[in-house]
């Protein structure tokens, strides 16, 4: 869906030396004074809080040969993290490694008390949780009391109460001060096998495996995590990238972007966004993440590709019932916005027959539609009187810190809560939920939006509309949370106007001040194809290259229709 914004240009920077003209004053007006350093030998040095000691705890189970188990999240940067748990501990020595995903609706999120129960089934020595476990108090305890040592590695914000295992490692401790807070659960995960390939060393034993063979799995979960790509995020990425170029990356990356068509050449962070997460993601919403987690372990290309071809069976089943759900969830949105003088707060809304794997992708719809913090809830599972809610924030409210706001405000209400600023979740009882949304509209009625405005990066030359200039853009990269991809905004005359695929409005415009006419798409915006457009039409664009049937052609992909000038 293509919304109208206002845009504000970035203030102009002096460009940087020695890099194509476009590239180096985008990278100006992000705050480089020089390139950006992305070398591997440049990344920051293993310093969380108690990497130490998890490093130790898991050396001295690799040398007495004890069963570690690796317990991951039901998502993308679960799924991959989990996965560098498990090659990265067989690759520096551990003999007896096992694996566990919690199941979205039987366990809920997390190291719950019922999963935990079936982890000690499998009567492990050492406990790790990848991208979660700071909330998992009782879960914890459960293991702790069975004996089990506990390695909490997670990347989410901590409550007030931490649980009581062996060790945590997380950069968003209140007591660490490393200077990359933005780690996806993956990235946390590959910074205790630094430290723990560190620590076998010091001990004398061989530990030569190529922690960077692990690094197209940490840049897929760290861009799927839409965690912010600081420098050291960029870093890891580009790395990742540069390995899954080359063809040097795991057999089920691989297959989970060449079963969508993608040719591994020419692999940007936006496909590992928008091609491989969701296709790993989408097990996790609505079957079992486990084939996700099988599909990246797996050194057998056939396996991964069969894994992968059942990866994206389940994501077209997503995006249907994701479709359905979004088209019921306007509906309500109308309903409610119908009953409001002004414009609307925050927005819960919840349907009975929802799936809670997919409310997220709901809410993250709403939110981009109307720009208001949106929570979209469903029955935890089939006939149960617990809601599990997925909440979506535009850019300026701080999701997390508003659930614990309220929480405190109205204790109770909620019965559990966690995430990031941009989203989050929690879960409440039935008879809860009209409470919960008056008091979650009357607190996001006080919050002030700015208006509903992009920054953009200026217009380009018609003699910039190149390829070379869109190779130099994505050269810079990698681009993504936090790091906003380039973004620029013209004004062109519509010469042709087409629906192709699913929804989309396939154009060719000419630049208005004149130049060759250049395609452009518009992805789910089919029913602006028989709208009347101003002349000229004033849009924000992405620059990018089409590669289609032998053709490669610099291509506009429009994301907004420009009402004006903030």
């Amino acid at each position: 869906m293509i919304r109208r914004v206002r845009v504000r240009r970035r203030p102009a920077a002096a460009p940087l030396p020695g890099l194509d003209p476009v590239a180096a004053r985008v990278l100006a007006a992000r705050g480089c004074s020089a390139p950006p350093d992305y070398a591997l030998a440049s990344m920051l040095p293993p310093t969380l809080a108690d990497l130490g000691s998890a490093a130790a705890l898991l050396a001295d189970a690799i040398e007495q040969g004890r069963r570690i188990l690796v317990v991951g999240d039901f998502d993308a940067d679960g799924a991959t993290g989990t996965a560098v748990a498990v090659r990265g501990l067989q690759g520096l020595g551990a003999a007896d490694v096992c694996w566990r995903m919690p199941d979205r609706i039987r366990h809920g999120y997390g190291l719950s008390v019922k999963l935990a129960e079936e982890c000690l089934a499998l009567e492990p020595h050492v406990l790790v949780t990848v991208d979660h476990g700071i909330s998992s108090i009782e879960g914890v305890a459960k293991v702790r009391e069975a004996g089990v040592r506990v390695v909490v590695t997670d990347h989410h914000l901590p409550g007030p109460t931490l649980p009581a295992a062996d060790v945590i490692v997380n950069p968003n401790r209140p007591d660490d001060d490393f200077p990359s807070p933005h780690l996806a659960g993956c990235g946390v995960l590959f910074y205790v096998l630094i430290g723990l390939r560190a620590e076998l060393r010091r001990r004398g034993r061989a530990a030569d495996f190529r922690l960077d063979s692990l690094l197209d799995l940490v840049a897929l979960g760290t861009v799927a995590d839409l965690v912010r790509l600081d420098e050291n995020n960029r870093r890891l990425v580009r790395q990742g990238l540069e390995r899954i170029r080359r063809r040097q990356c795991c057999a089920g990356v691989a297959a989970l972007l060449e079963v969508a068509g993608r040719n591994l050449a020419h692999v940007a962070a936006s496909d590992l966004g928008f091609i491989a997460g969701p296709r790993l993601n989408a097990a996790g919403r609505l079957d079992d993440i486990s084939i996700g987690i099988r599909c990246l372990l797996t050194d057998d290309p056939d396996e991964a590709m069969a894994l992968a071809g059942e990866l994206d069976r389940f994501n077209r089943d997503r995006q249907q019932l994701q479709s359905d759900m979004v088209e019921t969830a306007q509906q309500l949105a109308t309903e409610l916005a119908a009953g409001i003088d002004g414009e609307p707060g925050g927005l819960c809304l919840y349907d009975p027959d929802w799936h809670p794997g997919v409310v997220g992708l709901v809410a993250s719809r709403i939110c981009e539609q109307l720009q208001r913090p949106v929570i979209a809830f469903a029955p935890a599972e089939p006939g149960a009187s617990e809601l599990k809610g997925s909440c979506r924030s535009p850019a300026g409210v701080h999701m997390r810190d508003l659930l614990a706001e309220l929480d405190a405000r109205q204790p109770g209400l909620v019965d559990r809560f966690g995430g990031h600023a941009r989203a989050a979740g929690l879960s409440l009882e039935s008879d809860r939920f009209a409470d919960f949304r008056q008091a979650f509209d009357a607190h996001v009625a006080r919050l002030t939006f700015p208006p509903d405005a992009v920054l953009s990066d200026g217009p380009l030359a018609a003699s910039e509309l190149t390829i070379e200039t869109a190779e130099a853009l994505s050269d810079a990269g990698p681009w993504g949370q936090g790091w906003d991809e380039p973004l620029f905004d013209g004004h062109f005359r519509v010469l042709e106007r087409r629906v192709v695929g699913q929804d989309h409005l396939k154009m060719l415009l000419e630049p208005f001040d004149g130049g060759p006419a250049l395609d452009a798409i518009a992805f789910r915006a089919g029913d602006w194809c028989h709208r009347d457009l101003p002349e000229p039409l004033h849009v924000t664009y992405r620059l990018e290259i089409n590669r289609w049937r032998g053709r490669v052609t610099p291509q506009l992909n429009i994301q907004h229709w420009v009402e004006g000038e903030g």
